[in-house]
């Protein structure tokens, strides 16, 4: 009798060693996932920063224009304020 209780408790062993070695895969995975999200947040925003860059530099005498570029200003603007983006003056 006391040999099958020790299978139990080998067994268990055993299912907590694998529960154990798939929670660490699972947060392996979770943390791989996180980093490749922060990653591609730094890049849409510097692509962001770079298109409001171009925006400001650009010149025109055309009223038109001007309204366009405005209107660009402010969408990409209101993205980057998503992506926790502030307006930094030197």
């Amino acid at each position: 009798m006391s040999k099958g209780w020790e299978s139990k408790s080998v067994a268990e062993q055993q299912a907590e060693i694998v529960a154990d070695a798939s929670a660490a895969v699972t947060k392996k995975q979770d943390d791989h996932t996180a980093h490749k999200e922060e990653a591609e947040r730094k890049r849409r925003r510097r692509e962001l920063e770079l298109q409001r860059e171009r925006i400001l530099s650009e010149r025109t005498a055309s009223p038109h224009r001007r309204t366009a570029l405005a209107a660009a200003l402010e969408e990409i603007e209101v993205k980057l304020g998503e992506l926790g983006w502030t307006v930094h003056l030197d």
